[in-house]
């Protein structure tokens, strides 16, 4: 724990960025490497001013680039450090290549991802696409749809992560603008409280430990590569139940429950969007508008865990559904959404068989608003009826000009 401590109000308004800030400072992190970026920059900027007035007893490194950012977190972290790191979009992109490394290096390095279109062109608003661009990097993922929940996350990362039958990364991620800059309610955990859920950190294969000597990022080639990954992948699937658990350690000290798949109303609904994000809680008011309204059954899953993907504790929710419409915040690159393959994945060896489509939305940070997930929600009724799709598999919902949809069914 820092040797100053912060005196937090049981209520304080904080946007989604602070909320990353102050997890960082409660979780006592040694060194935070980072080369800031829009619209993650005032999780570090917040960081930075902690440091600057004693809050923070690690150290900060302002590196060259995104790249250099994440190196510096692999090299702190192999040390035997608590390492965090934020970034968005293009940030992201450039930091690519030591993702994969920190991963099979197994260090659970915390990154704190705001969501952010990719160029080009050029936006700086809120999409998924650097999401989707890291969920094969071997990265443990988590998603928030508001503010409190990025604190919260951001705290349960550093758990998750640096488990003893884990010890893989783990990114926290939260929409650009529509959470990183929207100031909300959050109660916080007091610094103790926060400090003593995480714990001190376990050094694992630290390379400062002089007495026991350790090679770390080795060639392995054809000999070993195999075993390594497998080794690796199923330490990212047990992960699954580690996050579980922590989840309901962290609902004893909060009182705030987190599952591995969130949904609302979904029990009695024959019609259900799928989505991530801010787009759950906007669902949310639909749902019930739409209920109300027209006696439609509505309702609206979200997976909180995106990797590794928990397939059965999904398809379990939707086996009564008869048409899902399935949200992908990220331009298309030539093949359905990501969570449309996903879910059709998680269903495909069920008794389910709903009608599947997949709405691509919301890039670069273009609005979804209540009455267009309420028109989702009628064309999803209808299609439940007939029993097939209108129109194809996938549309770009709210383009303008004419609508374009893709692949026959």
């Amino acid at each position: 724990m820092n040797s100053k401590q912060m005196e937090l109000n049981k209520v304080e308004v904080w946007d989604g960025n602070t909320c990353n800030a102050q997890a960082f400072r409660q979780a006592a992190v040694d060194v935070l490497a980072a080369y800031p970026i829009t619209p993650s920059t005032n999780t570090v900027e917040t960081y930075a001013s902690f440091h600057a007035n004693g809050y923070v007893d690690g150290e900060i490194i302002m590196v060259e680039s995104e790249h250099a950012a994440m190196s510096g977190c692999v090299g702190a972290g192999a040390a035997g450090g608590r390492v965090a790191t934020a970034t968005s979009s293009q940030g992201c992109a450039l930091m690519v290549e030591v993702l994969y490394q920190c991963s099979g290096m197994r260090i659970p390095v915390v990154l704190c991802l705001v969501n952010r279109a990719l160029a080009a062109p050029l936006n700086v608003n809120g999409d998924h696409s650097d999401m989707y661009l890291t969920r094969d990097a071997g990265w443990i993922q988590l998603d928030s749809f508001n503010a409190q929940e990025a604190y919260d996350l951001t705290l349960c990362s550093f758990k998750i992560g640096e488990h003893k039958d884990v010890r893989l990364p783990v990114i926290s991620n939260q929409d650009g603008f529509l959470t990183s800059h929207t100031a909300q309610t959050v109660r916080p955990l007091s610094d103790k409280v926060a400090y003593d859920f995480v714990g001190d950190y376990l050094q694992v294969n630290a390379m400062l430990d002089f007495t026991n000597p350790v090679t770390h990022g080795v060639q392995t080639e054809h000999d070993w590569h195999f075993e390594h990954k497998a080794k690796q992948h199923a330490a990212l699937m047990g992960s699954l139940f580690v996050v579980e658990e922590v989840f309901e350690e962290f609902e004893k000290i909060s009182g705030r429950k987190y599952n591995l798949v969130e949904s609302y109303k979904v029990e009695d609904a024959d019609v259900v969007i799928v989505c991530l994000g801010t787009t759950y809680e906007t669902a949310m008011i639909a749902v019930d508008a739409i209920r109300e309204e027209t006696g439609i059954k509505a309702g609206v899953l979200a997976p909180r865990l995106f990797r590794p993907f928990p397939l059965t504790q999904l398809a379990s929710k939707l086996q009564n559904v008869k048409a899902i419409a399935c949200m992908d915040r990220s331009a298309p690159g030539g093949t359905v959404g990501t969570l449309y393959n996903e879910v059709a994945g998680a269903l495909f060896n069920t008794q389910a068989r709903p009608i599947l489509k997949n709405l691509v939305y919301g890039l670069g940070g273009r609005d979804i608003i209540v009455n267009e997930l309420k028109e989702i929600f009628v064309s999803l009724n209808e299609e439940a009826k007939n029993g097939k799709l209108n129109g194809k598999i996938q549309t770009l919902h709210g383009v303008r000009g004419p609508e374009l949809s893709f692949y026959e069914h």
